[in-house]
C-alpha cells in the first residue's frame, strides 16, 4: 500500500517476538542434580549415585563407612551413576579407599567417568605427609649438634655465675636486703641435717683407711705410721671429697628439684611480677648457708674420721690412743687441715651453682624437673672430683 503524501517510508521491519515452549538442548541433555547415595547392589558391590559435593559429604561418608565395615576379601565400586564430585569429597573418599588396600582389600573401580577416576588416581599418588622418615643425622653432625648444645650450655652457667656475683656484691652494699631467716633454715637442712649421714660415713672411711694399711704396716714393722696414713688421708682428700659428694647429692638436687618445680607452676615468673629476683630470694641465701655449712661438716668429717682410725689402729697395730693423739698433733701440720677446709669451700660454691643453674633451666613438666635433678648431681659430683684432682696437682707444684 503505497504511503500517504508527506510521510516517510520505514525501511525496517517490526521484530515480532516468537515464544517456544521447546528447551535449548543443553538443558535437555543435562540430567537434574541427584542426592548423592550409596548402594550394595549385590555381595562385595558398591555402585555410587548422585552429585558427591561437600554439602552431603557427612551424610555419604558416614554410610561410606557403614558400608566399609562389612567389606569382603574383594570390593568393586561401580560410580557410572556419578554425576559430579568435587576435590575435598574425592579426598575424604580416597583416604577410606586407602585403609581399605592397606588392610589387604582388593579394590576394582567400574565405570567411573574418566575425570574423576583420573582425579582419585591423582590423589593416591600423592604420599601423606606423616609417612615420610625423618632422616638420621650421621655422625658429624650428632657430634656438631652435641659441640654446640655444650657450647650454649657452658655459655648459659658462666652467665649464671656472672649474675649470681653481681647479685652477692650488691647485697654488700644493701645490707638490709640480706634473708638472715632464709640463711638460718638453710644451714639447718643443708649442714645440721646432714650431720649423721656424714659422720657414719667418716667413721666408716676411717677404719678402712686404716685396716687397709695395717696389713702392709705390719710387714715393715711401722705400725706407728697409722697416724700420717689416717691423718693425711682424712683431712687433705677424703673427708672434703666424700662430705662434697654427700651433700651434692642430698642438698644439691634438692636445690634442683625446689627450683625446677616452681618453674613449672610458674612461681619463678610471679616473683619476677611482683618485683623480687629470684636469685636473691632462691640462690644466695642456699650459697651462704653452704659456705659456712659445707666447712662446718668437713671438719666433723674430720674428726669422726681420725676417730674411726684411731679405734682400728688400736685394735689391729697395738697403737694406742694417747700415743696416736701424741703423734697426730706433732707430726700432722696445721695446713693439712686448711688445704681440706678451704677445698670444701669451693665444692660449696660448686654444688649450689649447678643445683640452682639447672633448676632453672627446668622446662615444662615433672619430668623436666627429674631430669634436671639428675644432671645437677652427676654434674655436681663430676666437678667436685675434677676439681679435687686439679687441686692435688696444684699444691703438689707449690710444695704444699
Amino acid at each position: 500500500m503505497p504511503a500517504a503524501p508527506g510521510h516517510p517510508v520505514s525501511l525496517v521491519k517490526p521484530v515480532t517476538k516468537v515464544t517456544s515452549n521447546i528447551a535449548s538442548p543443553r538443558a535437555a541433555n543435562d540430567p537434574a542434580p541427584m542426592p548423592a547415595s550409596i548402594t550394595q547392589t549385590a555381595p562385595g558391590v558398591l555402585q555410587f549415585s548422585g552429585t558427591w559435593t561437600v554439602g552431603q559429604l557427612g551424610k555419604v561418608v558416614r554410610q561410606l563407612d557403614t558400608l566399609l565395615l562389612r567389606h569382603p576379601d574383594s570390593l568393586q565400586l561401580d560410580g557410572q551413576q556419578i554425576q559430579k564430585i568435587d576435590s575435598i569429597t574425592a579426598w575424604i573418599v580416597q583416604s577410606r579407599l586407602k585403609k581399605l588396600r592397606d588392610s589387604g582389600v582388593q579394590l576394582s573401580m567400574q565405570g567411573w567417568p574418566a575425570q574423576y577416576q583420573k582425579m582419585l588416581d591423582g590423589l593416591s599418588d600423592i604420599p601423606p605427609a606423616t609417612t615420610d622418615k625423618e632422616k638420621k643425622p650421621g655422625l658429624l653432625e650428632r657430634t656438631g649438634k652435641a659441640a654446640v648444645d655444650v657450647y650454649k650450655d657452658n655459655l648459659a652457667l658462666l652467665s649464671f655465675i656472672g649474675e649470681t656475683a653481681m647479685s652477692l656484691l650488691g647485697l654488700f652494699f644493701h645490707p638490709r636486703r640480706w634473708r638472715g631467716r632464709t640463711i638460718l633454715h638453710n644451714i639447718q637442712i643443708a649442714g645440721f641435717a646432714a650431720l649423721p649421714i656424714v659422720g657414719v660415713t667418716s667413721f666408716l672411711l676411717g677404719i678402712v683407711i686404716a685396716y687397709q694399711g695395717a696389713d702392709q704396716l705390719k710387714h715393715y714393722g711401722a705400725n706407728i705410721f697409722v697416724v700420717e696414713l689416717v691423718g693425711y688421708a682424712m683431712l687433705r682428700e677424703f673427708a672434703p671429697l666424700i662430705t662434697a659428694i654427700i651433700i651434692a647429692g642430698r642438698s644439691g638436687s634438692a636445690y634442683a628439684a625446689q627450683i625446677g618445680t616452681m618453674v613449672v607452676t610458674e612461681e619463678i615468673d610471679a616473683l619476677q611480677t611482683i618485683g623480687i629476683k629470684p636469685i636473691e630470694l632462691l640462690v644466695l641465701p642456699k650459697l651462704v648457708a653452704l659456705m659456712l655449712a659445707l666447712p662446718l661438716l668437713t671438719l666433723f668429717a674430720d674428726l669422726i674420721g681420725v676417730v674411726g682410725g684411731m679405734l682400728m689402729a688400736a685394735s689391729q697395730l697395738d697403737v694406742g690412743m694417747h700415743e696416736f693423739i701424741d703423734r697426730f698433733a706433732t707430726e700432722i701440720p696445721l695446713k693439712t687441715l686448711l688445704i681440706g677446709i678451704g677445698k670444701s669451700l669451693v665444692f660449696a660454691i660448686v654444688i649450689v651453682v649447678i643445683g640452682c643453674f639447672q633448676g632453672f633451666r627446668t622446662r615444662g613438666n615433672a619430668d623436666s624437673v627429674g631430669r634436671q635433678t639428675t644432671r645437677s648431681v652427676v654434674q655436681a659430683i663430676f666437678i667436685v672430683i675434677v676439681l679435687d684432682a686439679v687441686f692435688s696437682v696444684i699444691f703438689n707444684l707449690l710444695g704444699l
